[in-house]
């Protein structure tokens, strides 16, 4: 390819829109172009580099024997209403009706239309089965960000595996979870595999990929042994805590101006004269939960998971209670709450199970409660709901650190859910009609690009790794070489080498440099009528940032 002739539009400036590292230098560098919130277009250059993504997806996919398919985006409500999600997913989904006024989508996923087309698998000989696909997918995202890391319109490898029985599909799982592996590693990502919540898709076990980058909307905990798992559903074990010396009769005592855990800790009296540290508090949090005012307590330095708590409560729809449905159902505002003398179902974290002499709110505005006693003063339901913090214990011993994390993928173990709803059975070696057992995987193209991009990327631009660089070589011509530069793209492209060539005649030496740098491109050859005179030409290396002179007859041979 001759750069005369390339569209690869470059900014002098960094764009001031862009927050991160790959939104920045792929907006600069012309790999990418915004048309709305959300929706980007992909240039000449942009695209190269997802091409190759994709066909390294494609390959790793059909090692593991999964056929290609190539389904609609635009899908009617009825199969996602047999499955329950036209109303569970909400308004993430961009919905449509067309001129007939039938209820339509733009696919967020294709789980529905796959099991609808597994409903023609009639035997269990013809599982267990691999089909995929790599397509258009829309999303109604209300924050889109960072480039291409949250977008509204992205591409999407997803897979579907169908199997008869549960062992085989953990066989698929295992299968998909080798194959994504070296999917990132040929990309050049650093990752975790992480334990993460199933959410909407339902199924049993599920397994993130997570690159481990400062531009991530993810936490994930990792351990020094290895354990990863998302924030959502990461567990740890908390150091002991000593109550010998707590105040163990229930005290009632005033709090003027003490609305927060950070207050009460600072607070001092005559029965706290140091203030009351936040791990000899009970946090008093009022959640609706499907209508149901419910109370949670919390160790005062502890965060609410809202993930676990949906598991604990069989429900997503949990939200915090108002003020006036907060003081309907405590007799007290916030700042003073607590679960003493309240008729609420209450639901507390595991740390304070076992614990004495805790303090809370009183239920009445102003005061606070001394001397709790969990299970003594008042019945509560005892269950894992809160937030792993940084430096706990892992369940091995080892000592936890939360990083940021930008998910790439998501594995899953569907189970029959999918398969149950649309009638996608086959019969079994018996004869006995059985419901496919599905498993679901994921890859956000796309997304995976601004990572390798945030990964690979320094002061000067982009630098990728050979196996995704838009090119394998730029052949600089600086100034006229007599048609020398020609005559050697030439060979390179017989070689078998992916070559952009630098013709142009009127850009100098130091904006060839820059755009070199800024595209990523592994290599450059730099040819000029100085070398030529001496036979040589300069190899310049983007990624070690060596450069070497090597005779003009060897340049192939070297590369």
């Amino acid at each position: 390819m001759k750069r005369s002739g390339f569209y690869a539009p470059m900014l002098r400036d960094m764009p001031a829109e862009a927050e991160n590292k790959s939104h920045q230098w792929l907006l600069r560098a012309g790999f990418i172009r915004q048309l709305a919130s959300g929706v980007y277009s992909m240039l000449p250059l942009g695209l190269r580099v997802k091409r190759k993504v994709e066909n390294i997806i494609r390959q790793e996919m059909q090692a593991i024997g999964a056929l290609e398919f190539d389904l609609p985006s635009l899908q009617p409500a009825e199969v996602w209403k047999a499955s329950g999600r036209w109303n569970a997913i909400g308004t993430e989904m961009l919905r449509l009706r067309d001129r007939s006024g039938r209820e339509l989508c733009l696919g967020m996923t294709h789980e529905e239309i796959f099991a609808s087309l597994a409903k023609e698998l009639r035997s269990y000989k013809e599982l267990p089965t691999i089909w995929f696909q790599i397509a258009r997918k829309f999303r109604d995202e209300p924050r889109p960000r960072g480039g291409l890391i949250r977008l509204r319109e992205f591409t999407m490898k997803d897979s579907y595996s169908f199997a008869l029985d549960e062992t085989t599909l953990q066989q698929q799982f295992l299968a998909h979870e080798a194959a994504y592996k070296r999917i990132f590693q040929r990309c050049g990502v650093d990752f975790v595999v992480a334990n993460a919540d199933n959410g909407s898709m339902g199924g049993n076990r599920s397994s993130e990929f997570v690159a481990l980058l400062e531009a991530g909307e993810d936490f994930v905990v990792v351990s020094e042994k290895g354990y990863a798992a998302n924030l959502e559903v990461a567990v740890s074990i908390l150091e002991p805590v000593d109550d010998s010396e707590a105040l163990l009769d229930p005290t009632q005592f005033r709090t003027p101006d003490v609305h927060t855990i950070d207050d009460l800790v600072r607070f001092q009296n005559e029965l706290f004269p140091s203030g009351v540290s936040a791990v000899r508090q009970m946090k008093t949090l009022v959640m609706v939960a499907q209508g149901e005012t419910i109370v949670v307590l919390l160790r005062g330095d502890h965060q609410l998971n809202i993930t676990k708590l949906g598991k604990v409560l069989g429900t997503d729809d949990i939200r915090p209670a108002g003020a006036e449905e907060t003081f309907a159902a405590m007799k007290a505002n916030f700042g003073s709450l607590g679960p003493i003398g309240i008729a609420v179902r209450i639901i507390a974290d595991t740390a304070l199970e076992g614990r004495q002499g805790m303090v809370s709110g009183a239920n009445k505005d102003g005061f606070h409660i001394a001397g709790i006693t969990p299970n003594r003063d008042f019945t509560a339901r005892f269950a894992d709901v809160r937030m792993v913090n940084d430096g706990e214990l892992a369940l091995d011993g080892s000592r936890l650190t939360v990083r940021r994390g930008l998910e790439l993928g998501h594995i899953f173990e569907l189970g029959t859910r999918y398969a149950t709803a649309l009638g996608a059975m086959v019969q079994d070696a018996s004869g006995q009609r059985m419901p496919l057992v599905m498993g679901s995987y994921g890859i956000g193209v796309d997304r995976l690009v601004a990572a390798i991009a945030e990964t690979h990327a320094d002061e000067t631009g982009l630098r990728f790794p050979k196996a995704v660089a838009p090119f394998d070589l730029a052949l600089l011509e600086l100034g006229d070489t007599s048609g020398a530069a020609e005559k050697l793209y030439q060979e390179l492209l017989a070689a078998g080498f992916e070559v952009l060539f630098d013709d142009r005649s009127d850009a100098r030496a130091g904006e060839k440099f820059t755009e070199f740098e800024m595209m990523g491109i592994p290599k450059a050859i730099v040819l000029g009528k100085k070398s030529l005179e001496r036979g040589v030409v300069e190899i310049r290396d983007r990624l070690t940032a060596e450069k070497y002179e090597v005779n003009l007859e060897q340049v192939i041979e070297k590369l």
